[in-house]
């Protein structure tokens, strides 16, 4: 079970805060994804995620060369309503995100897991 010290914890870096707070609002998301909204690079990108991965906040699966991240299913509803509040206070930098994600260009396409 998610204890709140280890959810914050794993929060405590803003490109986790940021990649937690994209998946909360857009679903799922690719590494490259995630590296243009974010502007910054794919091995910094990774090695976040797979933190978060590791913390048990996000869950991924890889459809050919490309790897998608989403929310962990399981996660305690306490967590997910920080997350909307946490959301809601970084509104202004998560538009400007989105804006980025939004004009990415050959954005790769989802293929249902169980197809």
């Amino acid at each position: 079970m998610l204890k709140p010290q280890q959810f914050f914890s794993c929060l405590a870096e803003q490109v986790r805060l940021a990649s937690m707070l994209l998946a909360h609002t857009h679903g799922e998301l690719c590494v490259c994804e995630l590296v243009v909204a974010l502007d910054e690079n794919q091995s910094k990108v990774s090695r976040h995620l797979a933190q978060l991965r590791n913390c048990g906040l996000l869950l991924d699966r890889r459809q050919g060369q490309w790897v998608f991240y989403q929310l962990h299913p399981q996660l305690p509803d306490w967590s997910l309503r920080i997350l909307d509040e946490a959301a809601q206070a970084e509104a202004t930098s998560l538009k400007a995100i989105t804006k980025r994600l939004r004009a990415m260009n050959n954005r790769p396409q989802r293929i249902a897991a169980d197809a």
